[in-house]
């Protein structure tokens, strides 16, 4: 399945294991959720996961970026009109639109109403789980 994960769904994952987003990275880990993504959004990854505010030991997340950069499906999908109510979130549309990926993230509001944009909770309980 592929997926496109919203950096806010990533940062609730390492922030606590137990919690839903942890179970969307596990399904990344291991194989199942294929993540799609661009250099706009590991770019993205990197600088948040990298903030001092969180914590993240910096081996952590260079070994989460190199395993999403080299598992994933990395693309250059062309621009579409603006979509996304924030525009530092119309990477995530234009890369879920291009690889007909879910985009699995924890504030709809920024996205537009579309079958593919999705809460972690739904994209579990679409795959069961």
């Amino acid at each position: 399945m592929l997926v496109v994960i919203d950096t806010n769904v990533l940062v609730s994952a390492l922030l606590s294991n137990d919690r839903a987003p942890a179970k969307i990275l596990r399904l990344v880990l291991n194989g199942l959720f294929v993540p799609c993504h661009d250099h706009r959004i590991l770019f993205e990854y990197r600088n948040v996961l990298k903030r001092p505010k969180f914590g993240f030991p910096s081996w952590a997340v260079t070994d989460l970026l190199e395993f999403i950069a080299e598992s994933g499906l990395s693309v250059a999908p062309p621009p579409l009109p603006p979509a996304s109510a924030d525009e530092a979130d119309q990477k995530f549309y234009e890369v879920a639109r291009h690889c007909r990926a879910w985009l699995i993230t924890g504030n709809l509001k920024h996205f537009p109403k579309d079958e593919l944009v999705m809460t972690v909770r739904e994209a579990l309980e679409k795959i069961g789980a």
